[in-house]
């Protein structure tokens, strides 16, 4: 049995764990997408590493729903998601006012412009709303937070999600003789964040490991061409 076929099973899974449809489904032209030429390059590049079918299957995220990219830099996630839940869905695309404040604010508003069904937010995600998407992913962000600031991200995220709403909290997997500064960080330190801010977690999923990566370089290493060991916790609000 291939490892897509595997996943596509584990999602079906898993969607019915979220008690959702086991038929919910990205848009139907998800995959064309992702493998379009107008997609940059530089994006359809990482998908090896970051397996965007995957986790938009594992999550359940289907056509028309509201998302979340939090914390979402370059939009790589963005435009994922954007594809996913089509035209008659949203996407918002959350970066914290210092974006707005420089030139990095920019890329953020081209970006919207050219996918038509996303939105961007320059406020603190906790000032995005309370019970508004369906669906987040935060991707990359917490490796250099602290207790204080983890969990408190993880209260936003839980504040700005549906109930019953699922997200996925993925970062670079580091270890205890990680060497510190390295831009990763313990899954069990956010484990706990998770579950103090309220979070069922509904799977902790290994389809985004990498088991070449020994996690003593920094996650920013040339050597690892951005294809690092990284973790993903798919949470659910309670409903």
């Amino acid at each position: 049995m291939t490892f897509k076929i595997k996943t596509i099973i584990a999602s079906m899974g898993l969607t019915l764990a979220l008690g959702t449809s086991a038929w919910a489904a990205p848009a139907a032209d998800f995959m064309e997408k992702l493998e379009a030429e107008t997609r940059p390059l530089v994006d359809r590049e990482r998908d090896g590493a970051r397996r965007p079918f995957q986790v938009i299957n594992l999550l359940g995220i289907s056509e028309g729903m509201t998302v979340i990219d939090v914390g979402a830099a370059d939009g790589w996630f963005t435009r994922v998601l954007s594809a996913a839940v089509g035209p008659s869905g949203k996407v918002i695309m959350q970066e914290g006012a210092r974006a707005l404040e420089t030139d990095e604010g920019a890329a953020p508003k081209a970006t919207a412009a050219a996918l038509g069904n996303v939105e961007v937010s320059f406020e603190a995600l906790g000032g995005v709303g309370t019970n508004v998407a369906d669906a987040a992913i935060t991707a990359l962000n917490l490796h250099h937070a602290n207790d204080e600031r983890g969990t408190a991200a993880m209260k936003d995220l839980f504040q700005v999600l549906k109930p019953g709403g699922v997200a996925a909290v993925i970062d670079h997997v580091g270890t205890l003789i990680t060497p510190a500064n390295s831009h990763r960080i313990l899954a069990t330190i956010v484990k706990g964040w998770i579950q103090a801010a309220g979070f069922e977690i509904v799977v902790e999923s290994d389809i985004l490991r990498n088991t070449a990566d020994d996690h003593m370089l920094s996650a920013m290493a040339p050597e690892l061409g951005r294809d690092t060991d990284q973790f993903m916790f798919v949470v659910r609000k309670p409903k």
